[in-house]
């Protein structure tokens, strides 16, 4: 049966996504396809991993199957909402009955996707939820002279164009969305990579310093502080001015 078709979809943003399905050849997919549009994932395949992902990790969204092997996905749903968390639900299942559709959406999801779906439809529904609850998410970002588009993946300084990768874009992004605050290497981790990344330990120290090779420019004050033991800050307006 087919679960999914695959196709190249556009840049979303810096999101850290849930996906909670017991189908291992569709989560793979999706997996897959997310993280290569710059999503960070973590997949799950039980209700009682899922409930321990939600109750230690901060996520901008969840996709949730309902038919999990060691429960129902709507009990989960109905858990996040009597949290009074406001997280954009997507289910994700083969029943497409509309009783189905309609229990899944009263216990508090936000949207459903019925299997086998594209994944252009499923990131065009989750870009929709995500512009819904907070329409900043896809409008440009302004911090001095640097504007960051998300939904046309540019980022210029004064005006000139500069070149990022989609790690590189993610990264910038959250830091700016966060200016003037003191993100630590954890902060960066959990929302731009994702909790089953295992590679260099220093992997945030080294995008940081391409993204101030990039992003700096002389006669500016330097885009992003180090604070010693503490973490990172993506300077405010203020910050950014050319020194005389």
């Amino acid at each position: 049966m087919k679960l999914v078709n695959v196709f190249r979809f556009g840049h979303h943003g810096a999101m850290r996504v849930l996906v909670v399905e017991d189908n291992l050849a569709l989560g793979t997919i999706v997996e897959r396809g997310l993280r290569e549009d710059g999503y960070a994932i973590d997949l799950v395949s039980t209700l009682a991993d899922a409930t321990h992902q939600v109750d230690t990790c901060d996520y901008d969204m969840m996709l949730l199957d309902l038919g999990l092997p060691d429960g129902d996905g709507t009990q989960l749903c109905e858990e996040v909402r009597r949290r009074g968390s406001a997280m954009p639900i997507i289910i994700l299942t083969a029943r497409d009955d509309l009783g189905d559709k309609v229990r899944g959406l009263d216990a508090g999801a936000d949207d459903y996707v019925t299997k086998p779906f594209d994944l252009p439809e499923l990131t065009a529904r989750m870009r929709a939820l995500l512009r819904r609850p907070v329409d900043y998410r896809n409008t440009e970002i302004e911090v001095g002279d640097i504007v960051l588009d998300p939904s046309t993946h540019n980022v210029t300084r004064a005006g000139i164009g500069i070149p990022l990768t989609s790690r590189e874009f993610a990264l910038a992004e959250y830091l700016m969305r966060h200016a003037g605050e003191v993100l630590s290497r954890t902060d960066l981790l959990e929302h731009v990579w994702d909790a089953n990344y295992d590679g260099l330990s220093n992997v945030v120290d080294v995008h940081i310093a391409n993204l101030r090779r990039k992003l700096d420019q002389p006669g500016a004050a330097p885009v992003i502080s180090t604070v010693r033991g503490v973490g990172y800050r993506f300077e405010t307006l203020d910050d950014l001015s050319v020194t005389p």
